[in-house]
């Protein structure tokens, strides 16, 4: 098991892999449509997409987080 205090940054790790998997995969296929290789394509663009995503959760979480507090009652 991982510790505890991993937590955000393997959260990160997951949710920038799979919103980068998404994003990436509509976008390939706006770009090139059905061609053979397609699959080949999308996984080079999503490894480059994650490889940006990843850092860029880590940095803009936190600046999310303290937003979203601000604009919702605590209670």
């Amino acid at each position: 098991m991982i510790p505890a205090r991993f937590a955000p940054v393997l959260f990160g790790f997951i949710l920038s892999g799979l919103m980068s998997l998404i994003v990436s995969g509509i976008a390939t296929l706006r770009a090139a449509g059905l061609i053979d290789g397609l699959f080949g394509l999308w996984m080079g663009n999503w490894l480059t997409s994650w490889a940006v995503a990843f850092p860029t959760v880590l940095v803009v979480a936190p600046v999310a987080r303290r937003l979203v507090a601000r604009v919702t009652q605590q209670g």
